[in-house]
């Protein structure tokens, strides 16, 4: 069972989560009341025995323990037979993009066009390299699959998955591509 903060704990972590910033779209979580102000109210009903507990901003697990939320899956993953056949070169890789060396802006509109262009020329599957990044957090393997699931090119694609080692891994994704229609 976890301690209450100590009120020195508790300012030292706010200096702390002052410094921090929400991500975009996200609220900050709110503390709940530092344990004085309800330690009087605790009083007044008889209830000095129990501590108040701190809430956490994360909802429980199934065992009731706080935990962090899953992250957001940005794109319906491939099919786990349809991966399977890309990794082992069953079916084709119609196409490669490096995004090595590209800022944001310009890495998106890159994978746009060439996702569009691609799609256009009927390939099925294709392979966009975004790295690792220094520490395995690069900016583009964060973001590109958010880009990829944005609503204009929900008609193009339909999945995605981390590469197998041989065609990057982690620094790599495979993009299946959905049918285009008969003309």
């Amino acid at each position: 069972m976890k301690r209450p903060l100590k009120p020195d704990e508790r300012h030292i972590w706010g200096m702390v989560a002052a410094t921090v910033h929400p991500l975009p779209g996200r609220a900050t979580p709110s503390l709940p009341a530092p344990p004085e102000a309800q330690a009087p109210a605790a009083a007044r009903a008889g209830k000095l025995g129990s501590s108040p507990a701190i809430a956490s901003p994360f909802p429980a697990l199934p065992s009731g323990r706080p935990g962090r939320p899953p992250p957001k899956e940005a794109k319906k993953p491939i099919e786990p037979n349809r991966r399977h056949r890309i990794a082992k070169a069953r079916e084709e890789i119609g196409a490669r993009l490096d995004l090595h060396g590209l800022d944001q802006d310009r890495a998106r509109g890159v994978l746009e066009r060439f996702l569009v262009r691609a799609w256009d020329e009927g390939f099925r599957a294709v392979l966009v390299i975004t790295g690792k990044g220094v520490q395995g957090d690069g900016v583009l393997k964060r973001h590109t699959p958010e880009w990829l699931a944005a609503p204009h090119l929900a008609h193009i694609v339909a999945g995605i998955s981390d590469a197998a080692r041989r065609h990057g891994g982690e620094g790599a994704l495979y993009v299946a591509l959905k049918r285009r229609p008969r003309d």
